[in-house]
């Protein structure tokens, strides 16, 4: 599937059709027998039909492949499969050396030392852009879920940090006409975003440069953690959340959006990959309730609930 998007296979049968195997060789500059092979496969993955004609195999797009693999495709996918096919299925190849060592291995693979985090996962100009726009594909496909799983209406001045695309604040907006949302974030991060996504222009869509590690964070209403908290261990969560519960007023919330585990861990099966995900590139892991409630606990938040929104990621609303 990575090989196919990579190769430009779904985008070619979305424009083109129906074609027989050494006419997509030609058309994307391949060995023919290696497409072959390449196409069969994909139809027996479902992602790729087959007609027979005349003793020709023709292929041509699932609906799947249109909706998700297509670079065109309304809910596209692309951008985050290139990236989990050069990045991270690169750093799953040392899976072995992580669990031994208990880190990840970015340091094997791409030569960045482990313990720069921020380095690794945006280490070129086009990783990054990649791994946005990679972000911007997951939330338009779960971002209302988990944006609507609490009611946020009492949330007017929203802090997303690490908000990276903007793609949650864009979903805030549009559920909640009357709130307003910062993005907190690195310089690097902040640049980029401005220049290739148009929709954060909204005079509503507003951005604060800083390290929430290190700075000061702002007084909000509400603060979203999405895809955060499971890059670290539970050290660096609970001060994290705690600079959060230090800067906001009674009554003030952060919501967390992960994917949870169950609390014997032993499923959702997609949650337990992430979790191994996250052992070979960051230093975290994903979480059960339970041991969210703990560190949310220890940061001083109250009145902790949590929702599954039978997606892929889920949401968890705590108060100060």
């Amino acid at each position: 599937m990575f090989t196919a998007c990579e190769l430009g296979v779904f985008d070619l049968l979305e424009s083109e059709g129906f074609l027989t195997f050494d006419v997509i060789a030609e058309r994307l500059g391949t060995n023919s027998q290696g497409i072959e092979q390449l196409l069969d496969i994909c139809a027996t993955l479902k992602l790729l039909n087959v007609e027979m004609k005349k003793e020709k195999a023709l292929y041509q797009n699932t609906k799947l492949a249109s909706l998700y693999l297509t670079k065109s495709g309304p809910k596209t996918q692309y951008n985050m499969l290139l990236y989990m096919s050069k990045t991270t299925y690169s750093c799953w190849n040392h899976l072995t050396e992580a669990i031994r060592e208990g880190k990840n291995q970015y340091m094997r693979t791409f030569g960045i030392p482990s313990d720069d985090l921020f380095e690794a996962i945006y280490r070129s100009e086009e990783e990054l852009i990649k791994f946005m726009h990679g972000l911007h594909e997951i939330w338009s496909i779960n971002g209302r879920y988990v944006i609507t799983a609490f009611d946020l209406s009492s949330f007017p001045l929203i802090y997303d940090l690490g908000g990276c695309s903007g793609a949650l604040a864009k979903e805030c907006i549009t559920i909640y006409p009357e709130c307003q949302v910062t993005i907190f974030e690195k310089e690097e991060v902040v640049q980029v975003a401005k220049k290739h996504f148009s929709f954060l222009e909204n005079p509503r869509i507003r951005f604060h440069i800083g390290d929430f590690f290190r700075d000061p964070i702002p007084e909000a209403d509400l603060y979203i953690l999405a895809r955060i908290l499971h890059d670290w261990a539970d050290n660096k969560c609970i001060q994290l959340l705690k600079n959060i519960h230090h800067a906001c007023r009674p009554g003030c919330g952060v919501l967390v959006v992960e994917t949870l585990l169950a609390e014997d861990k032993r499923g959702p099966l997609t949650s337990q990959l992430y979790s191994l995900n996250m052992l070979v590139q960051t230093e975290g892991k994903e979480r059960t309730p339970t041991e969210y409630h703990k560190i949310l606990t220890q940061a001083g938040f109250q009145n902790f609930q949590f929702k599954k929104t039978g997606k892929i990621y889920d949401a968890i609303l705590a108060r100060k």
